[in-house]
Parts: structure tokens; sequence; C-alpha cells
């Protein structure tokens, strides 16, 4: 539970940690978010550093996992493929550290601070999709080739991972406020995501290592440059689920068909991206929907799932029934390369 006094906890045991970096103990801690991590900026006027900690979630990723990570963020950064954040070694020159919280051991990492402020939707939001959509290319183009080094680990977002028998983030069934009318609406929408999916397929060039998470609080505007953050849930899905990620929390909105005609403009100026293969995106925002509505019923103590509630489950029902009216009389129309509106 994130109550005060469990925070209090983790800061303490943060703040002793801090030396590992090199930090003072006039170090400043501020809490930025939590979701499936709690996320610290610490600012120590001493050195005058500015160093963003991410405390992780006890069973979510393996440490392996998380090396793996910060392996794929090392290249992109030496490769100068997109600016993100920079992993930041302690002083004995390992990445990850181990915090004690009652009884509890959990995996900490350092990055250096990445200016900028999160977009705000006021601001020409298609202007930024158009460059995450190049961004997402160019990404996409370094994990095809990429050689992962021995032992990389991550996990495989596939559909038993999100709504089938695995179900890393929750079942959909447990959604806040959902109803028998409404579970039954998600039950079909399951089954005919399934088909859709399964007729796609996960060949090499559709599915490969991807961010997995470019929602809105993961970028970075300063000036002209947009940087992407937050890669703790990449992984390997489908190139295109990315650019469902990147509209989370927001895929009820009138605004998304722009956004998404000025990702796809970005991405093509780097890469090929068929009619066919865009045919499909409404596919994958539904599937990232009903992702989001089980996180939401799994994660329920934390800020975002209780600013989104029930009303969350409700907009995932209405979405749903709107989507099968589009596919489920013929669910072949996304991967036939047919025009949908």
């Amino acid at each position: 539970m994130y109550d005060d006094a469990f925070l209090s906890r983790l800061e303490a045991g943060l703040r002793a940690a801090l030396p590992r970096w090199g930090l003072s103990e006039a170090t400043h801690l501020q809490l930025l978010t939590i979701s499936e991590n709690a996320t610290f900026r610490a600012h120590d006027p001493a050195a005058a550093r500015h160093v963003v900690f991410r405390v992780h979630r006890p069973g979510y990723h393996t440490r392996a996992e998380i090396e793996s990570e910060l392996s794929w963020l090392t290249a992109l950064g030496a490769d100068s493929i997109v600016p993100t954040l920079t992993p930041l070694p302690q002083a004995d020159g390992r990445l990850i550290a181990d915090l004690q919280e009652d009884g509890t051991i959990r995996h900490v990492v350092a990055f250096g601070l990445v200016p900028g402020r999160e977009p705000a939707e006021g601001d020409d939001l298609p202007r930024w999709y158009r460059e995450l959509g190049a961004i997402n290319a160019r990404l996409h183009i370094h994990a095809r080739g990429w050689q992962r080094p021995e032992g990389f680990t991550r996990k495989r977002w596939d559909y038993d991972a999100m709504l089938g028998d695995v179900q890393l983030w929750g079942d959909w069934r447990a959604a806040l406020g959902l109803d028998a009318e409404g579970r039954a609406v998600l039950e079909r929408t399951a089954q005919v995501l399934r088909d859709l999916l399964d007729t796609y397929g996960t060949g090499e060039d559709r599915f490969g290592l991807v961010h997995a998470d470019m929602r809105v609080a993961n970028l970075l505007v300063d000036d002209d440059t947009l940087s992407v953050i937050d890669f703790d849930d990449c992984g390997f899905s489908w190139y295109l689920y990315d650019f469902a990620a990147a509209i989370s929390f927001s895929e009820h909105e009138p605004y998304v068909p722009a956004l998404q005609a000025a990702w796809i403009e970005g991405y093509r100026t780097v890469a090929p991206l068929p009619d066919e293969d865009c045919a499909i995106l409404p596919v994958f925002i539904m599937l990232r929907r009903m992702l989001l509505t089980a996180w939401i019923a799994s994660h329920a103590e934390t800020p975002t799932a209780k600013a989104l509630g029930e009303g969350y489950t409700h907009g995932t029902v209405d979405l749903a029934r709107a989507f099968l009216r589009r596919y489920d009389s013929d669910g072949t129309a996304a991967v036939t390369g047919r025009a949908v509106s």
C-alpha cells in the first residue's frame, strides 16, 4: 500500500544508499511518480547534480531483465538513436543496487536527468507524434539489427501476456465497476482480438523488441527536442503496438485519429510502413485499452488508478462495443489491408 508511512520508509532506504552514487547527505529527494515503480528526483546542491532514481516494485522484473533493459538503453545512447536516459553507475561500477525495506529487497537504478516537460494537451500534439513516429521507426530499425548481449531477457507482450493465460498486469475481468453486460461485451472483444492477432501473426517483420509504453508521461519536450524515457516495460511485442501504447488513457479522445495520422507520417520519413499494417492499428489500440483496464484493477492503490476508477472501465466497454460493430462481423478487415474508417 502506497501510504505515507511506506513512502517514508522507501525514501529513507534510498537516502541511505545515496553515497553509492557519490551524492552527499545534503541531497534533496522528491517523489515524482508511483506506477509499477517509485521514481525519485535527487538534487545534490553540494555537487550541483541532478539524478533520477527508479525503485523497482519487487516481483515484477528480475535482475536479469533490468540488466537487459539497461544494456539496450546504453546501446541506444551510444548509437545516438533517440534522446533518452543514461544509466549512472555506482562507485563500484555496478548499475543496480539492492535496498532492504522491511525485509524486502528492492532493485534501484539511477539515471542522468533528461531536460524537458511532458507534452500538454494544449500543445501541438500532432507535431510531437510526428516526431514520435520517426523515433519509433529508428528504434525498430535498431532493434532488428542490434546484436543483443548473451543472457538478454525481457518480457514478451503478446496476447497471452496481456489478455490470455499469463496476464502480466492482471485480469480485465476484475475491472472496477464491470457489470455482467459489460463483461459479456469484453469477453467477445477479447475473442475477436485473439483471432485478429493470430491472423496478423508474430513474424520478424512485425514483432520484436519495442519500448511498449511511450505514453505522454514518458515523453519530454525541450525546445525542438523530443526525448523518450522509462524503458521499464520494454520487451518483445508487435512493432505497431508502440503507437497504441503512445495514446494510453486517451484512446477515447476525438483527436486520436489526428495523432495516428501524424505518427504514421513521421514513421514513413524513416522507414516504410505499408497501408495493410496501418490498418491494424485500431486493433492494437483496443488491445492496449483492455490491458490498461486490467492494470487499473490490479494496481488500484496507485494515484493513476484512483483518478481513473470505474469511469475508465465504462469507457472501455463503450469502445469495445464500437470495436465489435466494426470487426465482429468481418474480423479480417484489419489484416487483409481493406480500408477501415
